[in-house]
This record gives structure tokens, C-alpha cells and sequence, in this order.
């Protein structure tokens, strides 16, 4: 069992900066995929971004593309995400996942971790 913690969420301005990070109780955490999902109001969870175990292989949604990236530190058994450029489209609650396998890892089912997430709100 792999329990994920995410922090560092907020309140920010349009145009502002946020780090997210999500701590990882596993010291098998080197092994796994990880990623980062949100979901908006009224709207279904959706990818965000992705690492490879390595930290050296990353994806990312267009939407975030350029201003979000996503980070590891497998020593700290942690993850980031840090956010620049904040719109208020990037409003939603973020959550951390693990997949054991890189296969689809743009596909939620194949996570088989969740954090609680946290929330990131962007006014105009």
C-alpha cells in the first residue's frame, strides 16, 4: 500500500506561481510512474503530467505545456509540480498518483495510488 500526501496548494493570482508536492510512503517509490491529475468544478478529473521512475522522461498536457513541470526527487520519496503563469482555467483540486507500470500512464486506471488532493484556486 503506497500513500501519497499532497501540499501546497492555495489561493494565487492570475499570473502567479505555485509548487505543488506530494510526499510518497514507499521505499519502493523509485519504481514507480507518477503523475499529476486535476479536476476543475463541475468538470471530470484529467491528466496533467507525468514522470518515469528515471525523473529524465516526462509527458504533458497541451494545456499546461511550457508553463508547468513536473519534478522528482526519489531520495525524498517526493514529487512537484510546479505551476507558472497561472490561469484561473487552472483552477481545480490537483492530486498525486503512482502507476507501477509505464504502460498508458496518461490513463487514470492505470494508477493504482491516490493522494487526497489539494486545491488550487487562480483568481483574475
Amino acid at each position: 500500500q503506497v500513500q501519497l500526501v499532497e501540499s501546497g496548494g492555495g489561493l494565487v493570482q492570475a499570473g502567479d506561481s505555485l509548487r505543488l508536492s506530494c510526499a510518497a510512503s514507499t521505499r519502493t517509490f523509485s519504481t514507480y510512474f507518477m503523475g499529476w491529475f486535476r479536476q476543475a468544478p463541475g468538470k471530470e478529473r484529467e491528466f496533467v503530467a507525468t514522470i518515469a521512475p528515471s525523473g529524465i522522461n516526462t509527458v504533458y498536457a497541451d494545456s499546461v505545456k511550457g508553463r508547468f513541470t513536473i519534478s522528482r526527487e526519489n531520495a525524498k520519496n517526493s514529487v512537484y509540480l510546479q505551476m507558472n503563469s497561472l490561469k484561473p482555467d487552472d483552477t481545480a483540486v490537483y492530486y498525486c498518483a503512482a502507476a507501477p507500470t509505464g504502460r498508458a500512464v496518461l490513463i487514470q486506471a492505470n494508477y493504482n495510488y491516490w493522494g487526497q488532493g489539494t486545491r488550487v484556486t487562480v483568481s483574475s
